[in-house]
């Protein structure tokens, strides 16, 4: 098993094209952790916004009645993936992954691929 910090650093190294990434409760919109970033991309700001999708997301469906778990949610921008990937299990309630790629250098597949196992070995 492996914290918070360990995750977001394998996060980080292990997924090809990685430029920040963050464990976000999207109940309070506060990340509990946040690596990488910079100027241009404020991890606590995106945190705290897409809470708001999360959210909203999550209303959506129950106004519609559908029982699924929503496993990802992908926002494409013109140079830029944003991952985020709901917890399940493991004290995870209320907790998603959030991953910033470079959308020339990441392989969408293997970041998917690569989050899905990085959260399976999250313990929070």
């Amino acid at each position: 098993m492996a914290g918070v910090e360990t995750s977001l650093k394998e996060a980080m190294t292990a997924v090809e094209g990685s430029v920040g990434a963050a464990l976000v409760d999207y109940t309070s919109g506060m990340a509990l952790g946040t690596l990488g970033g910079g100027k241009d991309l404020d991890l606590a700001v995106a945190a705290a916004g897409n809470t708001d999708v999360i959210r909203a997301k999550i209303r959506t469906m129950e106004m519609l009645g559908l029982e699924e778990d929503i496993e990802d949610v992908l926002i494409t921008l013109n140079t830029q993936y944003h991952l985020i990937r709901l917890i399940k299990g493991r004290g995870g309630n209320g907790l998603f992954l959030y991953l910033v790629l470079d959308k020339g250098r990441a392989n969408l597949a293997m970041a998917r691929h690569q989050l899905r196992r990085i959260e399976a070995d999250l313990e929070v």
